[in-house]
């Protein structure tokens, strides 16, 4: 049974001042927001970034919890709401640390989640312990919100103000605090707030006890390892974990940043020497000792810094993939898209280039390179040399703003380990890599310029390179169909390495020749190069056993997928006949590699993508994404073979994320009706329209906020910035629109169709013609940049955050408390919905068509918003 809610809201009297109560939400909703990300940082740096997602966004479905208990039992919230509050306020902190202590002490491995059942028992445990302290925020705000219900404008203005300028002062302690230690920024945030709370209720007890109860979180975190306890877990499986194994391993740099930890190790077992030809340990008459130091953001490498050789040793770097464009081009002006560790910069040195010009859009790598003493003296000082001119952004945007042109352009293994870890990297935006950018560097090239591409090829079935030889293809034929076919030449290292090259106006056969001879000596296999042989007899039993090996037919195993980094031996089992040649011919990888570039060059890609195992569909900048190769319709079928989608696996969980949320959401949702529906619901009316209003809300806020901080990567160039823009720009920006909202609420049948069609209309557009405007925002100096973004999210932000406090305030004057807080959690887990589907929806469609369904989800809420309007039979509305 519901008892009866009390009519007095009573929260603002009960405080000596209501700045008091501003502050103390804004911030306890910040430290909830910090905690959120600090979670996410940890699993980014200890496992992957995924499951970090993954655990916050079910841990987050604790508001939606709380908000069915408190409205099946609104009226003892009501008058209880002092204890409630103040409880929940002094078990958070202690909370946060516990839950992260003891899972960080918790041996799960991402890696062996379907082979090793305890796993699953062990990512249900991370995901039990987080939503401990989202739960205890939950109710504190909810209890707020209940309290506050008919000044709720006010009250959300600061739970979302507060949580936006704490998203950005996280970013700056990510400077200060290690990542094992960043969960002391949200202590010291819900130590403040609760103050706030305490004096602001005249409560000194309170205030003493939550002090106390910080201090004893603190020192509980800070003295965890004098008791062997862990406070950062390094999977076994991430790069820097091979490195710190090592026998003679040294750490020799390690710094905290917004874009990244960065590490570095020295070790003589670090021989990195990516793409490297076997024949350099046959022709070469010592190759180079300790010649690299391994780079590691978050864990994740290593990129390879190489050393300063001397004169005698340069041969050394003829045996890497990156000295092919130096072959044709000699005292070249050259342009490096990524800087990296450093070693396309030094192989275009070394090779003859009378002037580099190096772009690196992350500032800690330049910062190391420039600053280090140690990786100055091992490189160099590589940065420091006259012929080298260094760009402080990404170079895909130093490109599209200037009119220098170039004789090589070179984008060379510019991502660590690989474009897929296990469990790992599925969604990460790779911009540098898209139709677009490649056009961007054609464009670039002097007459009879070279483009040089090199990619990791560790996959078996091949994915990442057939997408990058659609898209480069599809790149050159826009900019200058008449030289597609005679316009590349492509060579790769089975498991290693591949390289596309692209000359501008196409190769001559002298230069072919030269290009065929060095593949020759180096025991690479050729691609394509115009005027290949083409044998097309086999290519659709090609296609067909790859696919038979994956799905199998009756009498087939499936193919096991070898992950990013691993050999042929490392996997469950090899893919079809790939582990040795069919007769005399080339191996299937191969054959696969020239069947793609015969149809690329001939214009007709549509074969391969409906006949391939895999999507090898380009990358664009609407769908930038070297993964998701399953194809959507393909994942029933792959159900009952996970074990062979290792490299899948952050894809695969968006999908079960998202059928747990959408399950947990229903199971929420039907909470409250079942146990109130004979006292509140069967009497109240539009219950059904309700539930699509806030869960349009809930899924409509969220896609435009992920989605953008996706999109704005194109013009800031970097996810870390992009999203602190975004979270800030968004929360504070619709806090304002929720502070308005007390200005119209009598008119608000009126005034809110204008706010939904104007929502509709800013976020239809953005989807179609966002991109335009942030590749012109992209050339302009950073500062201009950044003001320019905020300028683009203000108004959308600011039309969406009124809908929220609107209906809410109108639920709790209509006297609906009770739906009041079941609209709060129907939203609250219809967000965890919308961040999982975001992503699916870019993967399939295009991050264009999350903001155009996000839009939809505003249009399809007008209507429904009249639902919310009716009041309660025989119900006296309550005065503001």
């Amino acid at each position: 049974m519901i008892a009866p809610p009390r009519t007095d809201a009573g929260l603002g009297a009960a405080f000596r001042s209501p700045l008091a109560l501003y502050l103390s939400v804004g911030l306890v909703a910040g430290a909830v927001i910090a905690l959120q990300i600090g979670i996410m940082r940890l699993f980014s740096v200890g496992s992957w970034a995924h499951f970090g997602s993954f655990v916050v966004s079910l841990a987050m479905l604790g508001f939606g919890l709380t908000s069915a208990v408190m409205c099946v039992a609104t009226g003892w919230f009501d008058r209880h709401w002092k204890p409630v509050a103040a409880g929940s306020l002094i078990l958070l902190g202690p909370l946060a640390v516990g839950a992260n202590l003891l899972a960080q002490q918790i041996p799960f491995n991402a890696i062996f989640l379907v082979s090793d059942p305890a796993q699953k028992w062990r990512l249900f445990g991370n995901f039990v312990l987080y939503l401990a302290p989202f739960l205890a925020g939950a109710v504190f705000l909810g209890t707020v919100f209940l309290k506050a219900r008919t000044g709720f404008g006010r009250v959300y203005f600061a739970d979302l103000t507060g949580s936006g300028l704490t998203g950005l002062v996280f970013l700056a302690m990510m400077y200060v605090f290690p990542p094992e230690d960043l969960i002391v920024v949200p202590l010291i945030v819900w130590l403040a707030g609760s103050l706030f709370w305490f004096f602001g209720l005249g409560d000194r007890r309170g205030a003493a006890v939550v002090v106390a109860s910080a201090v004893l979180a603190l020192g509980v975190h800070a003295s965890a390892p004098h008791f062997g306890l862990t406070k950062l877990a390094v999977s076994d499986y991430k790069g820097v974990a091979y490195a710190r194994k090592f026998p003679d391993a040294t750490k020799t740099y390690e710094r905290p940043t917004p874009f990244g930890h960065i590490e570095v190790y020295a070790s003589s077992y670090l021989h990195f020497a990516p793409g490297l030809s076997d024949n350099a340990a046959f022709n070469l008459a010592e190759m180079p000792a300790n010649a690299y130091l391994g780079l590691y953001v978050d864990g994740e490498g290593p990129s390879g810094i190489i050393k300063t050789l001397p004169d005698a040793q340069t041969a050394y770097f003829r045996y890497l993939p990156m000295v092919y464009p130096y072959i044709l081009k000699k005292d070249a002006k050259t342009f490096v898209v990524q800087f990296g560790g450093g070693i396309s910069t030094t192989v275009a040195l070394r090779s003859g280039s009378k002037q580099v010009t190096v772009a690196e859009g992350n500032p800690a790598i330049l910062t190391l390179f420039r600053t280090d003493p140690g990786v100055k003296a091992f490189t160099g000082d590589v940065l420091a040399d006259p012929r080298v001119k260094v760009v402080d952004y990404d170079g895909r945007l130093h490109l599209a703003q200037t009119s220098e042109k170039f004789d090589v352009v070179d984008l060379s293994l510019a991502d660590s380990a690989g474009l897929s870890n296990p469990g790992g990297f599925a969604i990460v935006e790779k911009y540098g890599y898209t139709r677009e950018a490649m056009s961007t560097y054609m464009r670039a090239l002097a007459p009879g310029g070279i483009l040089s591409v090199t990619l990791w090829n560790k996959e078996e079935p091949p994915k990442s390179i057939l997408k990058l030889y659609a898209t480069m293809a599809s790149a050159a034929r826009s900019l200058d169909p008449d030289h597609v076919a005679d316009g590349f030449f492509v060579a790769s290292s089975y498991l290693s390495t591949a390289t596309v090259l692209y000359k501008r106006g196409g190769f001559t056969p002298a230069e072919i020749e030269a290009l065929k001879t060095h593949t020759k000596a180096m025991s690479f296999d050729e691609i394509y190069y115009p005027g290949i042989a083409a044998d097309p007899a086999g290519d659709a039993e090609l296609l067909r056993t790859y696919k038979d090996g994956i799905f199998g037919r009756p009498e087939a195993k499936p193919a096991a997928v070898a992950p990013a980094g691993s050999s042929p031996e490392t996997a469950a089992g090899p893919a079809p006949d790939a582990d040795e040649p069919v007769g005399d011919g080339p191996l299937p990888a191969t054959r696969l590699g020239r069947l793609a570039w015969q149809h690329l060059v001939a214009g007709d890609h549509t074969t391969l993508e409906r006949d391939y195992v895999f999507d090898a569909r380009p990358l664009t900048n609407a769908r930038p994404y070297f993964a998701a190769y399953v194809k959507p319709g393909d994942l029933p079928r792959v159900l009952d073979r996970l074990e062979i989608m290792q490299d899948e696996w952050g894809y695969l969980l968006l999908w079960a994320t998202l059928a747990i949320a959408c399950l947990t959401a229903l199971s929420l949702i039907l909470i409250p009706v079942v146990f109130g529906w004979r006292t509140i619901f069967s009497r109240a009316p539009g219950k059904a329209l309700t539930i699509v209003y806030f869960a349009c809300l809930g899924l409509g806020y969220i896609m435009v906020e992920v989605g953008l901080i996706s999109t704005f990567v194109l013009a800031l160039s970097n996810a870390t910035v992009s999203a602190s823009v975004l979270i800030t720009g968004m929360l504070v920006f619709s806090g304002l629109g929720s502070f308005v909202t007390e200005r119209f609420l009598d008119r608000a049948r009126t005034v809110m169709p204008l706010v939904f069609l104007g929502i509709g209309a800013l976020l239809i557009g953005y989807g179609f013609f966002l991109d335009r405007a942030l590749d012109l925002i992209g050339s302009q100096p950073y500062g201009l940049r950044l003001a320019a973004c905020f300028v683009l999210i203000f108004p959308p932000a600011f039309l969406m955050g009124m809908p929220m406090p609107t209906a809410m305030a109108t639920l709790a004057r209509l006297g609906k408390e009770p739906m009041f807080l079941w609209a709060w959690g129907i939203n609250g887990c219809f967000s965890v919905v919308g961040a999982a589907i975001v992503p699916i929806v870019a993967t399939s469609f295009g991050l264009n068509w999350v903001l155009v369904v996000a839009g939809c989800a505003y249009l399809v809420a007008l209507p429904s918003f009249f639902a919310v309007l009716k009041p309660m039979p025989n119900a006296r509305p309550i005065p503001a």
